[in-house]
């Protein structure tokens, strides 16, 4: 009896594993973004002349050191576009406001500071450099 329940079990959580590793890491906007503008004090850093990315970090997430090397060759390929990385343990009350629910979450924000795209997990470097054409 408990192998057959191993089965079951397996058979319905592997959807949701496909499913959440096929999302992984998208550039895409979603509505409750829609309207959000954070600036400098929000930041911690200036806002880019063009675009800003925005990266949700925390202390012992391996993903995100590789998205910190994605933003920030694209911020040095993309003239205007700023790098900002955010520590998620420490900014509990931004990442509350802006419903961050794992790290590494990217935001990219254009010259007035407005959400206009949101990926969580890790983007790969064309998706990112493709959302910046959005913001700019």
């Amino acid at each position: 009896m408990k192998k057959r329940t191993g089965v079951v079990l397996c058979g319905a959580v592997s959807p949701y594993g496909v499913r959440h590793q096929r999302r992984s890491g998208r550039v895409r906007m979603r509505g409750r973004d829609e309207g959000k503008r954070l600036g400098v004090a929000d930041l911690g850093g200036d806002l880019g002349e063009r675009a800003t990315l925005v990266q949700f970090s925390s202390a012992f997430c391996a993903p995100c050191r590789a998205t910190r090397r994605v933003l920030g060759e694209v911020a040095g390929l993309v003239p205007g576009v700023a790098h900002v990385e955010i520590d998620a343990e420490s900014r509990l009350d931004l990442v509350r406001e802006l419903g961050i629910l794992r790290t590494p979450t990217v935001l990219v924000l254009d010259a007035d500071g407005r959400v206009v795209r949101r990926a969580a997990g890790q983007p790969r470097k064309a998706d990112v450099i493709a959302a910046l054409g959005k913001a700019v």
